[in-house]
């Protein structure tokens, strides 16, 4: 991957169940190396995480966890 491609992966996280956990995930999954962007969907539970660099699930599945959820 080049650095100007960038990746987009959906993930299933459970126990979201308000804005305060969407901010939570999202402030978690966005201070990994190589993201870009993070989209929560509430409703859904998907997370939308748009990299400029691969990166793992489980550095995600971590990020996660340490907001207070899991994947699914």
């Amino acid at each position: 991957m080049t650095p100007a491609e960038t990746t987009t992966q959906t993930y299933d996280v459970v126990g979201m169940t308000c804005d305060h956990c969407v901010r939570s995930v999202t402030e978690e999954v966005s201070a990994l190396d190589g993201v870009s962007q993070v989209e929560v969907d509430l409703a859904s539970g998907k997370v939308h995480v748009t990299t400029r660099q691969p990166i793992t699930t489980q550095q995600v599945r971590e990020a996660v966890a340490e907001a207070g959820y899991q994947l699914a």
